[in-house]
């Protein structure tokens, strides 16, 4: 079968306006096996995907980087710039001094001269020191959003990555980072599904020239806080058996349809083929008003990653009551 060409969208404050592919391979998983993981990343490769996101608390780095090297050296790509990699910056390492040094380890586990894209994982910072993956109250800090800003545009200046961009941030912060920035945002990566559309976000991030980037678009299945019912829905399910889809392909397509990108898990190699078959159709408007109306809730609780003390008055506060 013949690779999927991956349509790609334009990052606006990127070094010489990178592009990158609307449909990246997700590598954020709780039962993580390098073996398997691998295995899959080349598969992938093979049929088409170009765009592979991590960071440095999913503890993927170091396969992935293992995974490009073979992908490279059996000449699956015709060099690493035919790739995309998407890494972050966790909470503990959200602190001035610390951004360029987090990086250059993200890029040292990847064996990679330089990221397309790294992100500010979470607005918010905690004790410098070790990875915590969960972060309880007591180390919860307000970020030095200036100070670490500048050293993201510090490091895309540097070449270390060609694009910065920021994940879970609500409109309202992405405003007050723009207020300041030099390097304006290319990405925002969010919690973005027919369960929670982000209409308003959206449309923020469009008007200010960023993409947007979804994750959990399926329901984060395979990972702690994962749920089946995106997969289960009623609406969805309708709409997939009256197309011939799968509800996955019905739910990556409405995200494309809608104008944002997306990071998709999967390690299964006839999932990974039909998750990019998903550009030579469109959903319907009737289609798109159905997925309009069906109720909206998170399925990635914010209270997985952080607690709603600390610093803040309250979790909200935290989040603008956004997102």
């Amino acid at each position: 079968m013949a690779a999927t060409q991956i349509p790609e969208v334009v990052l606006e404050s990127s070094n010489g306006r990178r592009t990158m592919p609307v449909l990246g391979f997700g590598t954020a998983a709780d039962n993580f096996q390098p073996e398997v993981f691998i295995a899959a990343v080349l598969e992938a490769i093979k049929l088409g995907y170009r765009h592979f996101d991590t960071a440095a608390e999913y503890g993927s780095e170091q396969s992935l980087g293992e995974a490009i090297a073979q992908a490279l050296k059996l000449g699956l790509v015709g060099s690493r710039d035919d790739l995309f990699v998407t890494s972050k910056l966790w909470p503990n390492d959200a602190h001035p001094h610390l951004v360029i040094p987090a990086l250059k380890k993200s890029l040292q586990n990847l064996q990679l001269e330089y990221l397309d894209l790294y992100l500010i994982h979470w607005p918010i910072s905690a004790p410098p020191g070790k990875l915590m993956h969960s972060i309880a109250e007591k180390d919860l800090m307000p970020m030095d959003f200036k100070g670490v800003w500048a050293d993201m545009e510090e490091a895309q200046r540097l070449g270390l990555t060609k694009s910065i961009g920021v994940s879970n941030f609500s409109s309202k912060k992405i405003e007050d980072l723009l207020s300041f920035a030099t390097i304006p945002p290319s990405v925002d990566q969010v919690e973005m599904s027919p369960f929670w559309q982000q209409k308003k976000l959206r449309d923020f991030c469009k008007a200010n020239g960023m993409v947007v980037t979804a994750f959990s678009p399926l329901g984060a299945i395979g990972t702690r806080c994962g749920t089946n019912s995106i997969l289960e829905s009623k609406v969805l399910k309708e709409i997939a058996e009256a197309r011939g889809k799968t509800v996955a392909q019905v739910c990556i397509r409405w995200v494309y349809q809608v104008g944002a990108t997306l990071a998709v898990k999967s390690y299964n190699k006839e999932r990974l083929k039909q998750n990019a078959q998903v550009f030579d159709w469109e959903l319907s408007q009737e289609d798109l008003d159905k997925i309009s109306q069906i109720p909206q809730h998170k399925l990635v609780l914010r209270e997985e990653y952080v607690s709603a003390n600390g610093p803040y008055k309250s979790l909200e506060d935290l989040w603008d009551g956004e997102l």
